[in-house]
């Protein structure tokens, strides 16, 4: 125990000598949450730029043109031709391409069927998606009183049209996201990717740290050998920001659920327990990929490269089932994809104890790797202190004895 209350301080000391260290654990993650929150703070995308190609010039098209700048999402804006839309679609500077074809009207008047185009960017998924339904919802409710207009003009009764244009009336109620309100259905995975991103950093950072130092100098009597009391030195680091991680993670469920109130079925206990397990598995990976690597610029490239795409790998915006193969090996690797099976679960369906600790299973894969660590660190740190040591002794200005010498 004394040992470890050594180590601890050991690594507050360093803690407050490491400039980009306290940054990680301080205001890098309060900015980066309020960042984001202000990003989807609107709920919902509103006057999304729609470029309107008008070939008709006729009372339809203006009247449809007045009903897609009726609806809150989409900002109709004139173009001459549709050259210039696609163009401007190009440039991100209109989201979609409405085209109203010549003769619109008059083929619509007398039995034909003429096709409006509609183009929508869906590189940007959300808003394509969003746009595409909210044009065709626009479009079908102008196009709607034309068709009433031709069925009285046949002879049509007037209390029979109605019925005729929508026999079936349907209504689509979101249960879980009931005003289709952005900020509960995207912000906490984004906010959860973060928070693994900068968990990874800053054990990445502590444990690339142990590489530099020098391994002749001793603190309050600790060696700085890379191999000496390694596993207490582990454990000295887990011990000091896992308290400070989930504090970064209480502070994110408490903005979203208690300050923004968003809607919470079941109990915020159960989601700090599941990121206290995420946490430790992200703990796990970062060393393992540490005492394979040893080296403090590989450890952080790779760590990056693994974690950073960890929102598109959680299944919020694309279903993870018609991902690759590949792809779902490598989301299994991450631990925000477990977590956010429980996070869901809890927060829309007001999962119980029993329900997430079967969530909690999911993470056998991490614990798994323990004994592959600790096979590995003594097989390896050994030659990386040993090529330390070689460079230490070069760096010094000692001569190094001719092979057979």
């Amino acid at each position: 125990m004394a040992l470890l209350i050594a180590l601890v301080r050991r690594e507050l000391r360093a803690l407050w000598h490491d400039p980009w260290q306290l940054a990680l654990i301080s205001y890098i993650p309060l900015l980066g949450i309020l960042c984001l929150w202000w990003l989807f703070s609107a709920g919902l995308p509103r006057q999304l730029p729609v470029a309107i190609v008008d070939q008709d010039h006729s009372q339809l098209s203006r009247m449809l043109t007045r009903q897609l700048k009726a609806n809150p999402v989409t900002d109709p804006q004139s173009f001459t031709d549709l050259s210039s839309a696609i163009s401007a679609m190009q440039q991100a500077k209109v989201y979609a391409i409405v085209v109203f074809p010549y003769d619109m009207k008059k083929d619509l008047l007398t039995g034909h069927k003429p096709t409006i185009d509609v183009r929508y960017n869906s590189q940007f998924l959300l808003v394509g998606k969003l746009l595409s339904s909210q044009i065709q919802l626009s479009l079908g409710d102008g196009l709607l009183h034309v068709a009433g207009l031709k069925q009285l003009a046949n002879g049509t009764p007037k209390s029979q049209v109605a019925v005729n244009l929508s026999p079936v009336k349907s209504q689509t109620t979101a249960l879980f996201n009931r005003n289709n309100n952005y900020i509960g259905f995207l912000v906490p995975p984004v906010l959860v990717a973060l928070w693994q991103l900068l968990s990874m950093l800053v054990m990445a950072n502590s444990l690339n740290r142990e590489l530099h130092l020098a391994p002749t100098n001793q603190n309050n009597g600790i060696v700085n050998t890379l191999t000496e009391h390694f596993w207490p030195k582990v454990l000295a680091k887990v011990v000091l920001f896992t308290p400070i991680l989930m504090l970064q993670g209480s502070f994110i469920l408490a903005w979203l659920y208690l300050y923004l109130a968003l809607p919470m079925a079941g109990s915020l206990a159960l989601l700090l327990v599941a990121q206290l397990v995420m946490l430790l598995a992200v703990w796990s990976l970062v060393l393992f990929i540490f005492v394979v690597m040893r080296d403090s610029a590989r450890v952080i490239s790779f760590c990056t490269a693994l974690f950073a795409p960890a929102f598109a790998f959680m299944g919020i915006t694309f279903p993870t089932h018609d991902m690759p193969q590949l792809a779902q090996w490598w989301r299994l690797i991450m631990p925000s994809s477990h977590y956010i099976e429980s996070h869901v679960s809890v927060v829309s369906y007001g999962a119980a104890w029993p329900s997430v600790a079967g969530q909690l299973s999911s993470y056998w894969g991490f614990i798994c790797l323990l004994p592959f660590i600790y096979l590995l660190s003594r097989q390896l740190l050994p030659s990386t202190v040993s090529a330390n040591n070689v460079v230490a002794v070069v760096d010094s200005g000692v001569a190094l004895p001719a092979k057979g010498q």
